[in-house]
């Protein structure tokens, strides 16, 4: 019975409670019982909840019109002006469905259930789903560089930025494994055409979309990861179905590329945090604990390439107009900055350029009082940076007024 998850949530809910004040780690306390899923009253709950409320509103789930859920649950999403800015909290959510029939829970909570897991499955698969402490495992951690980015004024606590080369011990999935998925209903075995990588085919669950579609998905099997794909991007793509004996040579063949050890550079901002918390990329808030080779415990905030090769250069955790355009020529790097504003490099017309998005209409004439051009492009206008003598001018000013609030990563195009 779906009304028995809302019983389920609060006890997860206390029990995070319990953990978190008794051991300082919310997970210690319901000892690994509970998914994240299972706490309806979290943050993501409240985002996938709204996201329901706006489908619902639009007519997009199926079964449940907005007349209906308003008589049944007695909870107005509506108002003279339209959707409400103050729609019902989760927990009233929540207490309403149990007064419902079985058949109306089921629909609400399953179309719940898959925004949240999508809310929760995003925020894990993007490094920043809150997990509490976190231990980094692998066969050897040395640090190999130490930098000092603050010194408090009164008690000389520093913060210091680590660089960490950590070697991980390679474990790819054996043959024998892979094959052994095919005991499952519905897998399939592949070959990619262009590459002559291997890849078993599962089935995986639906995922609803923000505007209510669902979307049929699989889950893809690799020696070393796996990933998920949509039916429609897999029909576009060069897997195709191969015969035991083709797929077995070509994951063979990949094992055999893999190397027994893997070696990687990890950044570690330690020592006093708290000073200097605001300042830190907020693309992923987890703290994480690890031991050097020489027995050195260090505990931290784990931070971007582009962020710690800034603060090594500076000293400092606040990004210089050079540094910032430095990375974002590069293009590697994504800077949001306050207010919503984001700068990133684009090609446009064969060039690269560094454009501003998320301006609103306010803010026009001050951008190009700062030395910002637009121009009108498909019918839109953009915002771009100059790409010469005069760029880390222009965007000293910019920065100056919107402060970067956050330092992101994208790969390489």
């Amino acid at each position: 019975m779906k009304a028995e998850k809302r019983f389920l949530s609060t006890i997860a809910r206390r029990l995070d409670t319990l953990g978190a004040i008794t051991r300082g780690q919310r997970q210690t306390g319901g000892q690994g019982l509970f998914r994240p899923e299972d706490n309806l009253e979290s943050c993501y709950a409240r985002d996938a909840l709204r996201q329901l409320y706006l489908l619902i509103v639009r007519g997009k789930i199926e079964g449940c019109s907005l007349h209906r859920f308003e008589s049944a649950t007695g909870l107005k999403l509506m108002d003279d002006n339209g959707i409400k800015d103050e729609l019902p909290p989760i927990t009233t959510f929540l207490n309403r469905l149990l007064a419902l029939t079985i058949e109306l829970q089921g629909i609400l909570f399953t179309a719940f259930e898959q925004l949240l897991d999508a809310k929760v499955s995003g925020a894990i698969a993007s490094g920043v789903y809150d997990v509490g402490l976190e231990t980094l495992t692998a066969e050897s951690f040395v640090v190999t560089d130490r930098t000092t980015i603050y010194t408090h004024p009164a008690s000389g606590a520093q913060t210091r930025l680590l660089t960490i080369t950590q070697r991980t011990r390679n474990r790819p999935l054996s043959l024998d494994d892979a094959l052994g998925w095919l005991d499952d209903r519905g897998a399939k075995l592949l070959v990619n055409e262009r590459s002559g990588r291997a890849a078993v085919q599962i089935p995986a669950p639906s995922l609803m979309l923000d505007d209510g579609e669902i979307e049929r998905r699989v889950r893809l099997i690799r020696p070393m990861e796996h990933h998920h794909a949509s039916l429609k991007s897999m029909a576009e793509s060069h897997w195709t179905e191969a015969d035991r004996s083709t797929f077995a040579a070509a994951w063979t063949r990949e094992l055999a590329d893999v190397p027994a050890y893997s070696e990687s550079t990890i950044h570690i901002v330690a020592g006093l945090l708290l000073p200097v918390w605001k300042r830190l990329p907020n693309e992923s808030t987890r703290v994480y604990r690890l031991q050097t080779d020489d027995g050195e415990r260090i505990i931290g905030r784990r931070v971007s390439p582009a962020w710690a090769a800034n603060a090594a250069s500076t000293g400092t955790t606040d990004l210089t107009a050079d540094a910032a355009y430095a990375a974002l020529i590069d293009g590697r790097t994504i800077l949001d900055l306050a207010e919503g504003l984001q700068l990133r490099r684009v090609r446009v017309m064969g060039a690269n350029r560094i454009e501003l998005s998320g301006f609103t209409e306010a803010m026009r004439d001050r951008l190009r009082a700062y030395g910002l051009f637009n121009e009108i492009i498909s019918w839109s206008l953009r915002f771009f940076v100059p790409i010469d003598s005069t760029g880390p001018t222009v965007l000293g000013k910019l920065l100056d007024t919107y402060p970067v609030a956050r330092i992101g990563e994208r790969e390489a195009a």
